[in-house]
């Protein structure tokens, strides 16, 4: 047997290594590599941390496969992923590798640019606020506005120490009672377009109570 295996072994090897070309030469026909972006996410963010800044928003990627898969792949079917469970407050280098890319099947990355990314995170905290409800126009003459009431007064807003310090209350959006003669109640969504918080509740029960004759 071992006789069998020694005889013409040059040759055996070089067989052997036309094999393996060969299949590399089929196997790389029809292969297609392109450039694609894709937008950075963040996944296991620890409670009480949040994202406040990162340095690339899209990471460039050199993706490779059979030409009839990559033909088909959008920007959609990939994702790029940095894990924070082990992240801390304050400024990190988060290094990218193909583990951190979800592809297509049979698609593979060939190259990630920029390769690493630094991430600040800062401390989220908590506060509750005022709920003040925005009134505009004047009901039907002879009728007046009696009272306002918000349902709930009060909401608890979260998002970075610097910027919750800064809200003392919420402003509803805008209900205009012109021409109203009963009392109205309608749900309304709170304003908070320009502020870096979030509010654990967003619908809010504003009723305007009208009254008839002059106060």
């Amino acid at each position: 047997m071992r006789k069998f295996f020694l005889e013409n072994l040059g040759l055996k090897t070089v067989a052997v290594l036309l094999s393996v070309v060969l299949w590399l030469f089929v196997t790389s026909r029809g292969q297609s590599e392109i450039s694609i972006d894709a937008p950075v996410e963040f996944k296991n963010i620890p409670t009480g941390l949040e994202v406040v800044n990162y340095g690339a928003k899209v990471i460039s990627l050199n993706i490779k496969g059979q030409e009839r898969l990559i033909k088909n792949v959008k920007p959609s079917d990939i994702r790029v992923y940095i894990d924070l469970s082990k992240s801390k407050k304050g400024e990190s280098i988060y290094y990218l590798t193909g583990d951190d890319i979800k592809l297509p099947h049979a698609i593979t990355v060939m190259n990630i640019s920029p390769s690493s990314i630094k991430v600040i995170t800062k401390e989220t905290i908590t506060k509750t606020v005022k709920v003040m409800p925005v009134i505009i126009g004047d009901p039907e003459k002879g009728y007046y506005v009696k009272s306002i009431e918000a349902v709930p007064h009060t909401v608890v807003i979260e998002g970075i120490r610097s910027e919750v310090g800064k809200v003392n209350n919420i402003r509803t959006e805008p209900l205009d009672i012109t021409g109203v003669n009963e009392t109205l109640t309608q749900d309304l969504k709170l304003e908070l377009t320009g502020k870096n918080i979030r509010a654990r509740m967003n619908d809010i029960k504003v009723k305007v109570v009208i009254g008839a004759g002059r106060k």
